[in-house]
């Protein structure tokens, strides 16, 4: 599956960089723990070093035969780090669900659906556990609880100040700078969704994602791109659990982003803010809506 080939990817990269570093390898129930991943991957990855000629594996023994060189590793764009992994496998997973309160997630059926240690996704878990967003049972459970219209309001409120900084901050990023070149794939794909909207408004969410995290880390600061996590599961995912008018309303975001992208290109201040907050006003109808219905909107 395409998403455990990216878990493959990524702990791939990082244990030919301990190859840098190191001469040898632990066991494998070891490696497994230092990249996160099972031990079915940990085989796939020793497998792969093996046949490009970084080491010789026979049973427990592991010589490294020479450094590794550029070329062993897979490209950046084909991986993504394992918390983004995580987090998309997690939403995918409550929205699957149904999203309702109450509902039982399990830790390890999630690790073992995308393909890495436990550790790691109980790591992710108890990270967002701090929001309130769900909730620690005994024997690797949590509990998904309820969003309240305050919890809404409250992250909506944070939002807006961290987005409007970070988006005054892309402006200022030099024209050489790789987000440009990010924003012009993301503009692209944006188009091709509109170009057939009645098939493909459902890629929306994972677009917006992406889009609106580029503009984040703009902002260079950790706490604000931390914080998008939350932003992510609830204003990206959230939305969706209530699918009235989803087309038009996708539409209506693929519309806003691509007038907030002109902006962001134009560096004018006013012209960002003005964009930026359009937007943001109307991911906090949708939001509102979709957890109170129709008539939530203040």
């Amino acid at each position: 599956m395409a998403k455990q080939n990216t878990v493959f990817k990524d702990a791939f990269n990082r244990c030919v960089k301990l190859l840098e570093q190191t001469a040898s390898l632990p066991s494998e129930p070891e490696l497994g723990a230092t990249l996160g991943v099972s031990r079915t991957t940990v085989r796939a990855i020793l497998t792969r070093l093996e046949e490009i000629g970084l080491l010789t594996w026979e049973k427990r023994r592991k010589i490294v035969l020479r450094k590794p060189v550029p070329s062993d590793y897979f490209p950046t764009e084909e991986t993504d780090s394992l918390s983004e992994i995580i987090e998309r496998s997690f939403m995918r997973r409550i929205l699957d669900g149904g999203a309702q309160p109450g509902m039982q997630i399990n830790e390890l059926e999630l690790a073992r659906e995308i393909g890495i240690g436990t550790t790691s996704v109980r790591e992710f878990l108890i990270r967002f556990s701090r929001f309130g967003l769900i909730e620690k049972r005994p024997n690797s459970h949590w509990v998904l609880k309820g969003f309240t219209r305050d919890f809404a309001l409250e992250l909506t409120e944070v939002r807006e100040m961290f987005e409007l900084r970070s988006a005054a901050a892309f402006a200022h990023l030099p024209e050489d700078h790789p987000a440009w070149r990010e924003l012009d794939a993301i503009e692209a794909v944006h188009h091709d969704i509109l170009a057939d909207i009645e098939n493909r408004y459902v890629d929306f969410s994972e677009l917006d994602e992406r889009f609106h995290l580029l503009v984040h880390r703009a902002s260079k600061n950790r706490f604000v791109v931390d914080f998008y996590d939350v932003i992510a599961i609830v204003f990206h995912y959230h939305y969706q659990w209530n699918k009235t008018n989803a087309r038009q309303r996708n539409a209506r975001a693929l519309e806003e982003h691509l007038a907030y992208i002109a902006a962001l290109r134009s560096r004018d201040p006013a012209g960002i803010e003005a964009a930026c907050r359009q937007h943001l006003k109307s991911a906090r109808e949708t939001l509102l809506q979709s957890i109170n219905g129709p008539d939530a909107v203040q």
